[in-house]
């Protein structure tokens, strides 16, 4: 594609007309000859650094800001072209945007603290329930409705994400979700993704090490509703959760559409809840009329996200009754509450991502009513991430578990040891077991007949980070063989 047309009301300098980019990358490891090489501002290492060695590599024009053309000034051939733009991360995913133009028909989005994951998943089965070629992209990859899982990052970088979204197009796909992060929002990541609705799930703690506060943090949320949904768009929240009420007066201002749901809401209203063993029975008042449904899966927290994931199915474009139709044929998402084992004495073990305070104790609380005996959680907390919420965890798992078991999670570049004395001041009385493989096992051998264990934190993760390495380790292959040692014993 012409460097014009990519960068055509961009409100760049005009480039060369005939001047020919071959791709975009903000690496300077991945750059090929007849590439745009974005010189972005970095939280460490700025990339302007980095433009000799994208030239070596073939790059034919820069893209950068205003401070990094003045770090370039001088430096710089005349047959390279320098476009600076007043926010470069945007005008990177504009033009990544229009390089691969392709898309799916329908795509909606989500942010939130928690359930983005699951949100993403629901709507995905409920556009492949009725009829078409669906995908999910989010936290644990890419899923398409025939089969296919790659990838892993909640919001891919621009380039990436956008040459997913063409790739998804070419395979047929048709209709898909989005996790929308708030780093993914804040960098701009999914600027340019057509969008018809996106939805608001609620706002807890997270993120803390790279927010300054937590206005910064719902600020990056709210780039979803104020600045990416189209002016038509449909926004869809549950008016009870915390922060709703700032979602909707974004929705207002701009004229969006709103669509409301759970005990609050007007367009699916919950009315009725009870639990029936692992399922929910739901009774939901709509403007068709009231439907009762049988929600396959355990936790209060499930329900307002299944309730989310039919809002953005109904505004983009499904019939209502199909829609909550197919809320009783959901699956969980992987490593979301997910049941992985039963011991030979009766005793559940589950496997959660849950890896900050709201979502840990959500995820004890929708346990508790399954508990006959005692409710045992192991958990950790990450390294180089916001510290202020280790000690949150162990208190929340204090509050919610009969027994709590404090071990590591991604350690990453911290002392380990350091990461766990901080949970453990939240939770004086746990027992601390550093080898995660170790605590596991521990806790599946302590079950007695009645009893629950949540793992929680790692969730579909395969992998534990220490230092600069990342380690085989699976929490659902730990458990698996735990109960199987248990069972042999």
């Amino acid at each position: 594609m012409h460097l014009d047309s990519l960068a055509a009301d961009l409100g760049l300098p005009h480039p060369p007309p005939t001047l020919s980019v071959s791709g975009l990358t903000a690496d300077s490891r991945q750059v090929r000859p007849g590439f745009l090489f974005a010189a972005l501002q970095g939280t460490a290492v700025d990339g302007w650094r980095f433009v000799p060695r994208a030239l070596e590599q073939g790059a034919v024009a820069v893209l950068t800001d205003a401070q990094g053309a003045a770090a370039l000034a001088g430096t710089m051939p005349d047959s390279v072209p320098v476009l600076v733009a007043q926010d470069a991360r945007r005008a990177l995913a504009l033009m990544a945007a229009r390089f691969y133009g392709r898309q799916p028909n329908t795509m909606v989005a989500v942010t939130g603290t928690s359930g983005k994951t699951s949100v993403a998943h629901f709507v995905r089965q409920i556009f492949e329930h009725a009829g078409h070629a669906s995908a999910s992209l989010g936290t644990i990859g890419t899923v398409t409705s025939r089969g296919r899982a790659y990838g892993g990052l909640t919001t891919p970088d621009p380039v990436s994400l956008h040459a997913e979204l063409a790739r998804l197009a070419d395979e047929g796909i048709t209709h898909a979700a989005l996790e929308a992060s708030s780093h993914g929002l804040e960098q701009h990541r999914l600027d340019g993704v057509r969008l018809v609705a996106g939805a608001f799930t609620n706002l807890g703690r997270d993120h803390m090490d790279y927010h300054a506060t937590e206005e910064d943090y719902l600020q990056a949320k709210l780039r979803l509703f104020r600045d990416l949904l189209p002016a038509g768009g449909s926004v869809v929240v549950d008016p009870g959760e915390r922060c709703a009420d700032r979602v909707l007066a974004v929705a207002r201002e701009r004229g969006l559409h709103i669509f409301t749901v759970g005990e609050r809401g007007a367009d699916l209203r919950l009315t009725g809840l009870r639990h029936s063993g692992f399922s929910q029975e739901l009774t939901v008042e709509t403007p068709r009329g009231d439907y009762k449904i049988s929600l396959p899966l355990a936790g209060r927290f499930q329900v307002s996200n299944a309730l989310i994931a039919a809002g953005l199915a109904i505004t983009a474009g499904e019939a209502t009754g199909a829609v909550l139709r197919a809320l009783e044929d959901l699956e969980g998402a992987p490593g979301r509450l997910e049941l992985v084992g039963r011991k030979a004495n009766g005793a559940l073990v589950f496997v959660d991502y849950a890896h900050k305070p709201d979502a840990l104790e959500n995820a004890l609380a929708a346990l508790r009513p399954f508990t006959c005996g005692r409710l045992f959680v192991v958990i950790g907390a990450g390294g180089d991430r916001d510290p202020g919420k280790r000690p949150l965890m162990g208190a929340a798992a204090a509050r919610h578990a009969d027994v709590v078991i404090v071990t590591d999670d991604n350690p990453r570049s911290e002392d380990p040891a350091a990461i766990r004395k901080a949970v453990l001041a939240g939770a004086p009385d746990a027992l601390e077991i550093g080898d995660r493989g170790a605590a596991i096992a521990e806790a599946v051998a302590r079950l007695e007949a009645g009893d629950v264990l949540c793992v929680a934190g790692k969730g579909h993760e395969t992998g534990q980070i220490v230092g600069d390495t990342v380690l085989p380790f699976s929490d659902h292959d730990a458990v698996r063989a735990a109960l199987d040692t248990g069972d042999k014993a």
